[in-house]
């Protein structure tokens, strides 16, 4: 089970980069990783990128982080999941530093990728489309490692294996997404509600809480 969110970096990418690369939270930096340029000189190589790209734009990069359940993985299995998940999500365009934490006691990844791409110079475009891409990648990674799934209205996990439900009808997935732009929250709430809709028809019914709503799963 895990918890990724991600925001952009405008202004403090070196900042950044050193503080996921900290040798005490990523067990003398033998959990960090990067691809198309090095773990120390990064924040200059995204910079070249960006100068060749002709970009003026104000993000220099974005932070994704990955936080996973206690005792549900190794620190190992977590950064392989991390990198699973930025090479399929960034496609080999982007350069990117990846570290897994060890410092707490839940292992998560940082992921921070440049916000021009070193192939073509096409800028990375966070929105609906991209949120919802993150969301099913890392549900299909989580799941090939076995990791469980979040049930609404529930505190842990379900695993793939035991799942009685098709993974359409659950609006929450193992690797749920929490995005901070309002943009996607609102697109993203305005789709749960037509799901809400949807599955009612199907005999499911939810309850509503205070601050959010679970499901009600009928019998069979």
């Amino acid at each position: 089970m895990a918890v990724t969110k991600t925001h952009p970096i405008k202004s403090t990418l070196k900042a950044a980069i050193d503080y996921i690369l900290n040798p005490e939270k990523t067990d003398g930096k033998l959990l960090a990783s990067s691809f198309g340029c090095g773990l120390e000189t990064a924040d200059i190589e995204f910079a070249w990128t960006r100068e060749a790209a002709g970009d003026r734009g104000t993000h220099l990069g974005r932070h994704l982080i990955q936080s996973f359940a206690v005792g549900e993985t190794t620190p190992e299995e977590a950064h392989k999941i991390g990198m699973e998940l930025a090479g399929a999500v960034l496609g080999g365009k982007y350069e990117f530093v990846l570290t897994t934490h060890v410092d707490k006691d839940h292992l998560h990844n940082h992921l921070i990728f440049n916000a021009v791409s070193f192939v073509d110079y096409k800028k990375y475009h966070s929105n609906k489309q991209s949120y919802h891409f993150i969301r099913r990648t890392s549900d299909r990674i989580c799941k090939e490692h076995g990791l469980s799934v979040v049930v609404p209205g529930q505190d842990k996990g379900k695993s793939y294996n035991s799942s009685i439900i098709s993974d359409s009808l659950w609006i929450t997935f193992s690797c749920s997404i929490l995005v901070t732009s309002s943009a996607v929250v609102r697109d993203t709430l305005s789709a749960s509600f037509r799901m809400v809709s949807s599955i009612g028809e199907e005999g499911f019914f939810f309850k509503y809480l205070p601050n959010s709503f679970a499901p009600i799963v009928p019998s069979r």
